[in-house]
């Protein structure tokens, strides 16, 4: 009998099921939440639980992995963010002035409305914001051929002339998946215009996240936080100084990754693993390159040629 008390007493509640998967959901990686709510309904074996932490969880994974949803009339494309979110199944796609409908669980865009002039911003902002994105869309065709981006007005979107302050958020998003690995890069450029000081300033926010799951379970999330600024200017000069401001720090941080990755072999995987396992086998550190994880991230960076 005490025993039985004792299994009764350890069984979690439905509340703790909850937020057990809510937790896997929300640290899936990017592009595979899906799977693991898959998986999560199987282990849990109950819908009403399961339904509760998807319908939680599918939202805020979501915006927090800027996911990038097609319009069902194939009019555009819109992206899932803090900062194009209208209400909670409503996002704002600037580019074509449309609100996009969507079903979070689903990951799909069931219907889109022009957007109404309290939702868009003044056409002085516009202006800024419009040539903004037109002046990204040259880099990112360069940089990052499947990427997409897109311009929000954050603050001061009613502001009809000079004289105020206003901020726009540039988002930038690639997703790519490959057999056995996907990965991301998303970066938020906050830039305030700041019209008292004549400054631009700006924040960046970029983030790496990798999985490589071919015979192991191996993550990646890099992240990193930088700053700038330049001086206030008209529309078109300010769209050409911003851009040239992300390329900058953009490629830099590229820069210094790859520079990490090509120690990988070399340092990074030798403190993944004991110097002598369990085994009692030397790990072969004289020849990593047999290993499939070595050989597919040096042939992509191109390292050793």
């Amino acid at each position: 009998m005490a025993e039985e008390d004792e299994t009764q007493g350890s069984e979690l509640s439905d509340k703790q099921k909850r937020e057990i998967a809510k937790w896997f959901l929300l640290n899936s990686p990017a592009g595979e939440i899906q799977y693991v709510a898959r998986d999560v309904r199987s282990v849990l074996n109950d819908d009403n639980v399961y339904n509760t932490a998807v319908s939680e969880a599918f939202p805020l994974y979501n915006k927090s992995h800027l996911i990038c949803l097609k319009m069902p009339d194939r009019s555009g494309d819109v992206l899932i963010t803090p900062f194009s979110e209208i209400n909670e199944n409503e996002y704002l796609d600037p580019r074509t002035a449309q609100v996009a409908r969507v079903d979070h669980v689903k990951q799909v865009c069931t219907e889109v409305r022009p957007a109404s002039d309290e939702e868009l911003p003044s056409p002085y902002i516009e202006d800024y914001r419009c040539v903004l994105d037109a002046e990204l869309m040259k880099y990112v065709g360069e940089a990052y051929p499947k990427g997409v981006h897109s311009v929000y007005c954050v603050r001061g979107k009613d502001v009809e002339e000079p004289g105020s302050d206003f901020e726009l958020v540039v988002l930038l998003l690639i997703f790519v998946r490959l057999s056995y690995s996907n990965g991301s890069w998303r970066s938020i450029w906050n830039v305030e215009f700041k019209d008292d000081l004549q400054i631009v300033d700006v924040r960046g926010r970029m983030q790496v996240g990798a999985h490589y799951f071919e015979e192991g379970n191996v993550q990646l999330d890099a992240k990193h936080e930088c700053k700038d600024s330049t001086i206030f200017q008209s529309a078109d000069d300010s769209a050409i100084s911003l851009t040239n401001i992300i390329r900058h720090h953009e490629t830099e941080y590229l820069a210094a990754l790859q520079a990490s990755y090509s120690n990988l072999p070399d340092s990074t995987f030798k403190d993944l693993r004991r110097k002598l396992p369990v085994t009692r086998t030397l790990f072969p550190w004289h020849n990593t390159m047999q290993f499939s994880l070595t050989r597919d991230i040096t042939k992509e960076l191109g390292i050793g040629k």
